[in-house]
């Protein structure tokens, strides 16, 4: 999951991207769509803009952890890793793999690698802690920014 908070611009380059995400947020609320969100406990630890700026973001992760379109995982920093940090990917579906590199976006519409990036997905998953110990991560993420 890609959030402001490791996005890199002008105030007027943020000011856009959150105005795209809130007009995208709508999706969490309408049309019965879920999503799956998993993210590395370090990004929650890594500081790209104020505190207030980064305590901001994190509150609004505890805020949409509760709705029913939404399932959060934290990769606990201490887990012992059998899957190693990829690069960012979305799957959409059986069908679409999105992965995002420095430079690009890349479609992966091949079954083999559609494949591979469900494998990773599910493994990745099963490092995760979700619920109250995720919860206790953000708070404590939000704790060491005051």
């Amino acid at each position: 999951m890609r959030s402001i908070t490791d996005f890199q611009g002008t105030p007027d380059d943020i000011t856009e991207t959150v105005a795209a995400r809130l007009a995208r947020s709508r999706y969490l609320y309408e049309g019965g769509h879920r999503f799956v969100v998993l993210i590395e406990e370090w990004v929650l630890r890594t500081r790209s803009g104020t505190a207030e700026t980064m305590t901001g973001q994190l509150a609004h992760l505890l805020t949409v952890m509760p709705l029913p379109s939404v399932s959060l995982g934290i990769i606990p920093l201490e887990v012992p890793r059998t899957v190693w940090p990829l690069e960012a990917f979305y799957l959409y579906d059986d069908q679409c793999t999105v992965v995002e590199t420095l430079t690009a976006s890349i479609n992966v519409r091949q079954p083999r690698e559609l494949a591979d990036y469900a494998r990773a997905f599910t493994a990745l998953a099963k490092l995760a802690v979700h619920g109250d110990a995720a919860r206790a991560r953000i708070r404590a993420a939000i704790d060491a920014l005051e």
